[in-house]
């Protein structure tokens, strides 16, 4: 089944904060094949946590998201990822400030691009400040170091989790329960 599904997907990369938030939203949802968080978006080839971290790369924290369109699609990934981020904020996403925290979508075809765009141009006006969201080709993209992989699932009980992630995904389960898997809190 898994390389049925992988055969079929497609990628598509959000940066919206610290990716381990990024991560957690997107893994509970259905067709997601991976969620993956890394950098990009940056010129520093091989980049690790304390480079990106210092702003100097140009590199955000991402997630790669590879998906199965015929189970979930690139509006309702966009519907999620705007829904659970501040896209008005310039490299700002709460406490975590920084230009590797900036809202960002790295799309891997034209269709993800007009879709990006139109969407944006869509909701617009529910914000009250512009939205300021890159949206760029993807070029590269870096895998995190071990340690952020599945940091949520590894981590529940860490206070930023607990702060910061648990109410994202209470939202995302309010919001968007035909789209989670069963599995999502």
């Amino acid at each position: 089944m898994d390389k049925i599904i992988k055969e079929k997907s497609e990628t598509i990369v959000f940066g919206g904060g610290c990716f381990w938030c990024t991560e957690a939203i997107f893994a509970n949802l259905k067709g997601i094949v991976s969620a993956t968080p890394g950098y990009a978006g940056g010129t520093t080839h091989n980049p690790t946590y304390d480079v990106v971290s210092s702003g100097e790369t140009g590199h955000a924290e991402v997630t790669k998201i590879e998906f199965n369109p015929s189970i979930i699609t690139v509006n309702d990934l966009l519907t999620v990822f705007f829904a659970t981020h501040d896209p008005t904020t310039l490299n700002r996403q709460g406490n975590d400030v920084g230009t590797q925290y900036r809202s960002i979508i790295l799309y891997t075809s034209e269709a993800q691009e007009r879709q990006a765009r139109e969407y944006i141009t869509s909701v617009q006006d529910s914000f009250s400040d512009p939205i300021i969201t890159e949206i760029k080709p993807f070029t590269e993209f870096y895998e995190a170091e071990d340690y952020h992989q599945r940091y949520y699932e590894k981590h529940k009980d860490a206070p930023y989790c607990q702060a910061i992630i648990d109410q994202k995904l209470e939202k995302l389960q309010k919001q968007f329960a035909a789209l989670l898997t069963s599995h999502t809190k």
